[in-house]
């Protein structure tokens, strides 16, 4: 079924165009939130790196008697 015809071209044109703004409307509230969640976050503080005791890890000696 062809309905080119149907609707002219003029009509098609202006509603992609409000379609494209709606869009981009859209996508620019959904960045404006994850902002607004990104700056919510606390900030990330750096963990000192701890060296372990090697005394204290398992398997430190080795039982050689049978």
């Amino acid at each position: 079924m062809n309905i080119s015809g149907a609707v002219p071209t003029s009509q098609v044109q202006t509603g992609d165009g409000v379609s494209i703004l709606m869009l981009r409307k859209a996508l620019d509230q959904q960045q404006q939130a994850a902002l607004q969640l990104l700056q919510a976050l606390p900030p990330v503080q750096a963990m000192p790196q701890a060296t372990p005791d090697p005394g204290a890890m398992v398997g430190g000696t080795i039982n050689t008697y049978a």
